[in-house]
């Protein structure tokens, strides 16, 4: 009798694991949910910063070069998030991690590009270029925050998990 209920909490407790498992890989833990979204925002502002070059000319700046400095300053956290989404795609199972987060950057890239190729140039950069000049302000602390807000017009790949 007691190996028949010791039997049965270890397969009860398999099965447990197993959909505990499951459940943690249809969602984000929130450190993951944050290093997507960081990985979003530096894409789209490299779009941004791409396109809207210009718009700081008449102050002596470049928008691009802004992004760019900005990369520089917080390449540390975006190599983070890299490797966090990195290590998420290897438990998940993906053959080709690397290539799977180059793809989900190109799709945060693509998504606003289709916003660029909607408006006007000099729409677009109105609305999105200070995007840029705020980021370059930031603080690793500022940036984080910012990753870690998951707006509803910019979810992330999976929900995040109920703790």
């Amino acid at each position: 009798m007691m190996r028949l209920a010791v039997l049965s909490f270890v397969f009860s407790f398999m099965i447990f694991t197993a959909n505990s498992a499951q459940a943690a890989k249809d969602c984000y833990s929130p450190v993951e949910a944050e290093a997507e979204q960081g990985i979003r925002i530096h894409s789209e502002l490299m779009v941004i910063g791409l396109n809207c070059q210009h718009m700081g000319q008449r102050k002596g700046m470049n928008l691009y070069s802004t992004y760019r400095q900005f990369t520089a300053d917080h390449a540390d956290l975006f190599a983070r998030y890299e490797e966090i989404i990195l290590s998420r795609f290897k438990t998940d199972g993906v053959k080709k991690p690397e290539a799977a987060l180059n793809t989900l950057r190109t799709s945060f890239a693509n998504k606003i590009s289709k916003d660029v190729a909607k408006m006007r140039p000099d729409i677009f950069c109105s609305r999105y270029a200070p995007r840029i000049v705020q980021a370059a302000d930031m603080k690793h602390a500022d940036l984080r925050k910012w990753a870690a807000t998951i707006y509803e017009s910019h979810p992330v790949s999976k929900p995040v998990c109920k703790s």
